[in-house]
């Protein structure tokens, strides 16, 4: 009995998917992994337009509303129901037991949340400059979805543009580990004998260092007077010469069993040099495997930067990240007296798990065992 042409087509179509077209159909399956993908997808876009997207100026300040509470988007209040989000316009009191300043909701003072709104004059990627923002509040009113920090400044937009730092660190720090772990493990792998020797020895010197520690040493050697951008760019490749060793190991791993196979025999026949028949023989056939670890490895970039800028010595103001919006909640006093102060730490963790999800789908779809 044949099949229909309907299976018959399926079935066709699956005999002739390649490689990375079948990973896909199973990531696909993988719940978890594609909720992180939706996740990242969401973090990356809001990196890209983070001045469209924030309601404010990072950099503004407004000393009349300092440590501010996150403020409540209501659909109803003590004239009823409404169809139009709005917020209530706050004002400042003392508490009778602490004699602390506090904030409070007026209720007389009604704005509502509106899309598209001039605000703030902003250049989008240093190039168009506009005023025009994803939401707002009618003129006169304040918009705090996180609270502001103790110079008045809105956290949302803070972490909106702290997103572009944050996530942008992991991905040009893991290019270019990536290049030196497919570069050093490559060579290990291929060669063998004393330039293996070398390579693995090194990797073991790196990876006996206490990571933090040494993440402190080579961070505190950074002279005070550099500009936020040579900043930047050291962390990124400090987080990089610490993190290509494990990558370099699974190369090796990898190229001490391909390089006895017969394509590699008939590639030295055909007179390929040792860089082609490693660059377009070899590492291809572990592609996947690549793919799978660099994804499980930005998440260690981007904690090691969040560690370095919360410990103060990794990125500084006013440069924007969430390591750097987290140094303001490293006291105890604070995060019980502002915990909002805590909320770039939850994008910390979203992004985390994002990538691990999406790395162990990864690594599930490239198991030709499962």
């Amino acid at each position: 009995m044949s099949a229909s042409p309907a299976v018959a087509g399926e079935t066709s179509r699956f005999y002739a998917a390649t490689q990375w077209q079948l990973m896909w159909r199973k990531f696909l399956r993988h719940r978890l992994a594609v909720l992180g993908l939706i996740i990242l997808t969401i973090f990356y876009t809001i990196a890209a337009f983070a001045e469209f997207i924030a309601p404010y100026d990072p950099y503004r300040r407004n000393t009349r509303f300092i440590h501010v509470p996150p403020q409540k988007i209501r659909f109803a209040g003590q004239d009823g129901f409404s169809l139009r989000p709005f917020v209530y316009g706050l004002k400042q009191e003392l508490d009778p037991v602490t004699w602390r300043r506090r904030y409070v909701e007026d209720p007389s003072q009604r704005y509502y949340l509106r899309f598209f709104t001039r605000g703030d004059r902003y250049r989008l990627w240093g190039l168009i400059e506009t005023d025009w923002h994803l939401f707002g509040v009618d003129g006169g009113g304040t918009l705090f979805l996180m609270g502001t920090d103790g110079s008045g400044r809105d956290l949302f937009s803070r972490i909106i543009y702290g997103t572009r730092v944050s996530l942008t660190v992991g991905l040009v720090g893991i290019l270019i580990s990536f290049v030196l772990g497919c570069l050093l493990g490559g060579i290990s792998g291929y060669y063998g004998g004393t330039a293996d020797l070398i390579i693995q020895r090194v990797i073991e010197f790196l990876l006996s260092i206490p990571t933090i520690p040494l993440w402190m040493a080579l961070a505190a050697a950074m002279p005070k007077n550099w500009s936020t951008l040579q900043v930047y760019f050291a962390i990124t490749i400090i987080l990089s010469v610490v993190g290509w060793s494990n990558l370099a190991r699974v190369v090796r791993g990898k190229l001490l069993e391909l390089r006895e196979e017969d394509f590699v025999l008939a590639a030295k026949l055909a007179g390929a040099s040792d860089l082609n028949i490693i660059l377009s023989h070899l590492l291809p056939g572990l592609m996947s495997y690549l793919v799978v670890s660099v994804t499980l490895a930005i998440p260690g970039m981007i904690l090691g930067e969040t560690a370095l800028s919360f410990l103060g010595i990794g990125l500084r103001p006013p440069v924007i990240s969430w390591g750097v919006l987290l140094n303001d909640a490293q006291s105890v006093s604070a995060i019980a007296l502002h915990p909002w102060l805590l909320w770039p730490g939850l994008f910390v963790v979203l992004a985390v798990l994002a990538f691990n999800f999406v790395g162990d789908g990864l690594r599930d779809a490239a198991d030709p065992y499962q």
